[in-house]
């Protein structure tokens, strides 16, 4: 019997949906996740099932900024905070002896049980279909995305795509001499879709990242190592109750690279990659490989090596600080020359990978693109590296995805609101030549943007575009109403020297000649919570108002540097101020004789949306700035 339907669309997909979202890393987990979870039916396509949530390189969440990122995706509503805690061997608070705006939590992971958490989550979520295929081409109706073609010539049609390649788009793999096609070791490369972007006006380049061996520890002589253990009193990343702090740990390692090694690593420079001229792209200048460590820094005779185990029951181990596209005879040799690594035994060596990415001010600060409605790009696509940015910009991207298909309003979060809001607007406004790594120093108002408070800031935004619980509002609730409460107590109750003086003199301050309000004395260099807790009517109060811990601690930091987190609610104020004042999307650039010809080729370039993201483009001088405020008060 006939059928007048034509035969592409007699298939599983023949009803279109209404987001795909290509690609199953950090980015495409985290996209699939809040648009199926806002509601919107969505498709997860993916080479390779059983990656979903891959850790292509080091087996750890978190770090310097990366952590604040990571609780920032938790309190938004977000699955990276509790994928990493229940898969966590290992918890370490970082930069704990400088101020909290530095403090940075980082887990190191199993990797298998980290993957494994992700496809769980996944596979619970409503709304979230999965597909196992090649993407390699897009379909349009003009300007508007209408779907994707697979490797097999299937058209799944939809109304937004949301591309998360990570580093697939025409990835090539080099081990000393030898290249080869390959998205990450014993994975193809992605193909095709470079090329239909390009055609449609995308502007591309190419980046390089890289990965060191992984051996068998085993073979390893941890005895001539330096341990690191995770934290006396563990933490966790997710605010949810659902997930607890680790009760046991795995131990990192540290040891060191020689003169020995580093003459070892350079007798094999002629067949590297990097120095032969085969890699031509720009590596991360944050991450580099070991090679162009010994190359830059050749008046350094060690590097820091940090061995750290892929999972609680696994003998593999990451070799973090020694990335490496060198032969693999070379990195063998080297290797081996390195304390504790004499019998090491490799599992695989290490490689450098180039791959496709896009010049992220085609983007909105929603990570829509300019030149096609409904595309969104996400993670490394964009020209960043990490696991942490790729998965923020997943989220967002699954979130705007939502709300472009339902009329909702464009989600973007401030700069002072979040280091999501820090990355996406650096990456928007000026674009990057290299891959691109959060720091706290990249964000202007990192006192405000703690991770001690990332619920706080955006818990209640997360509800209310319905990612964050109920419960985990109520939550942040009672954090606010608790951290009011014990903070009025220490600024209205005073106490009386001879309550005090013991642990002043103790810690080597002054001793108090009269009575004084407890935030006088909370407010004095080495003062802590201990100390403070030592006091038997701030111990009553907290016993008495079962005060958390992190309540405790919420308020150290807001006494103890209450005067930079105002200064900074100021400037913030200002910014925002800026943020307010709004550039027609038509505004006409050329007309204004007073700009300088660079000035008008960057802002018809990026086309900002406000003043404040006007003054944030590379080049744009305060001239221009007040060359624009005059012509838009008139």
């Amino acid at each position: 019997m006939s059928s007048n339907v034509p035969r592409e669309t007699i298939n599983m997909f023949s009803k279109p949906y209404d987001v795909v979202v290509v690609g199953a890393g950090h980015a495409g987990a985290e996209a699939a996740a809040a648009s199926a979870n806002m509601g919107s039916k969505t498709l997860l396509v993916t080479m390779n099932l059983q990656t979903i949530g891959q850790m292509s390189c080091n087996p750890a969440m978190g770090g310097i900024a990366k952590g604040q990122i990571v609780r920032e995706i938790d309190a938004l509503g977000g699955y990276s905070g509790i994928v990493s805690d229940v898969s966590a061997i290992q918890y370490k608070m970082l930069n704990r002896s400088k101020g909290p705006a530095m403090w940075s939590p980082r887990v190191q992971s199993d990797r298998m049980m980290f993957s494994q958490a992700w496809r769980d989550r996944l596979e619970q979520t409503p709304n979230l279909d999965f597909y196992q295929e090649m993407v390699k081409d897009l379909l349009f109706d003009g300007d508007i995305v209408t779907g994707v073609v697979t490797s097999l010539g299937l058209k799944i049609y939809t109304k937004t795509v949301i591309l998360t390649n990570g580093t697939f788009l025409n990835g090539l793999i080099h081990i000393g001499e030898k290249n080869f096609g390959g998205g990450r070791a014993g994975e193809s490369a992605s193909t095709g879709l470079t090329s239909t972007l390009i055609d449609k006006g995308f502007t591309s380049g190419r980046m390089k990242t890289g990965t060191p061996p992984r051996v068998d520890g085993r073979s390893l002589d941890f005895n001539s190592m330096e341990e690191q253990p995770g934290d006396e009193d563990p933490l966790k990343f997710s605010y949810s109750p659902e997930t607890q702090p680790l009760i046991r740990q795995r131990s990192c390692h540290i040891t060191y690279t020689s003169n020995e090694v580093h003459d070892t690593l350079r007798s094999g420079f002629d067949r590297s990659p990097m120095f032969n001229g085969s890699i031509k792209s720009i590596g991360p200048r944050y991450c580099p490989s070991i090679e162009d460590k010994v190359n830059r820094f050749a008046d350094k005779n060690r590097h820091q090596i940090f061995v750290e185990p892929e999972g609680w029951n696994t003998v593999e181990y990451y070799i973090n600080g020694f990335s490496t596209s060198l032969p693999e005879d070379i990195q063998f040799d080297a290797l081996r020359k390195v304390k504790g690594f004499a019998n090491v035994k490799f599992f695989r060596p290490g490689y450098a990978i180039e791959y496709d990415y896009f010049q992220p001010t085609q983007l909105h600060h929603t990570l829509q693109t300019k030149l096609v409605k409904g595309l969104f790009f996400a993670g490394q696509i964009n020209g960043t590296t990490g696991y942490e940015e790729a998965a923020a910009q997943g989220l967002i991207a699954g979130i705007n995805a939502h709300n472009f298909l339902n009329g909702g309003s464009d989600f973007i979060l401030k700069r002072s609101e979040a280091y999501i809001g820090v990355l996406i607007d650096d990456l928007i406004t000026k674009g990057t030549e290299e891959p691109y790594r959060m720091f706290t120093s990249r964000a202007e108002y990192r006192t405000l943007l703690r991770q001690d408070n990332a619920d706080l800031r955006l818990t209640p935004l997360g509800n209310s575009i319905g990612l964050a619980s109920d419960e985990r509002l109520v939550a942040v609730e009672h954090k606010v109403t608790q951290t009011a409460l014990l903070r009025d107590f220490y600024e209205k109750t005073s106490v009386h020297p001879s309550d005090a003086n013991p642990f002043l003199e103790a810690k080597g301050s002054s001793p108090m000649r009269q009575s004084d309000k407890l935030v006088k004395i909370y407010s004095r260099p080495g003062i802590d919570l201990i100390d403070m807790s030592s006091l038997n009517s701030v111990s009553s109060f907290i016993e008495e108002h079962n005060i958390d811990k992190d309540v405790q601690e919420q308020v150290e930091v807001q006494i103890k540097y209450s005067g930079y987190i105002e200064k900074e609610k100021l400037n913030a104020d200002k910014l925002n101020r800026l943020e307010a004042v709004c550039i027609p999307a038509t505004f006409n650039y050329n007309s204004l004789a007073s700009l300088s010809h660079e000035a008008k080729e960057k802002l018809n370039k990026i086309r900002p949306k406000s003043i404040s993201q006007a003054s944030r483009i590379s080049g744009i001088k305060p001239s221009d700035i007040s060359v624009l405020l005059v012509q838009l008060g008139r």
